[in-house]
């Protein structure tokens, strides 16, 4: 089991490194392209939704991601300090399926996190909460 970790802080700028330790990590572990994008952009949406309606000041909080490599999954875990969002409790979009004119704005990145992500587990303990994200990669 190999791992590498990345501590951002709460702002949407933040993403540009995120993206550039994903791809340090897909170079080192010689990461498929396909699951590199599908890790991104659930990276990218979930600290998007994160940063933009977890945090309720102006304060500097950490957000860490490690990502595991396993065999045969990647395993990418994000520890925040944000309040309690259960992503697998909260619903989809309902639009989702309408066409895209009638759709109401937002909602997607949920729908994007869920459909992406082989599994998802999440956990809030002591005022952090936890999500973790499995890719099979076999």
């Amino acid at each position: 089991m190999e791992s590498m970790k990345l501590t951002i802080n709460n702002k949407t700028e933040q993403l540009e490194q995120v993206r550039s330790f994903l791809e340090q990590a897909a170079a080192i572990w010689s990461l498929k392209t396909d699951l590199v994008f599908e890790l991104n952009l659930i990276l990218e949406e979930y600290i998007t939704n994160l940063v933009n309606y977890g945090y309720h000041d102006d304060n500097n909080h950490e957000i860490i991601i490690e990502i595991i490599k396993e065999e045969t999954q990647i395993m990418v875990r994000i520890t925040d300090d944000a309040g309690p969002f259960n992503i697998i409790e909260t619903p989809e979009n309902e639009d989702i399926d309408k066409p895209v004119e009638e759709r109401r704005i937002g909602g997607l990145g949920i729908h994007f996190i869920k459909n992406l992500a082989d599994l998802l587990k999440y956990e809030s303990r002591e005022g952090k909460n936890k999500l973790t994200i499995l890719k099979h990669v076999l």
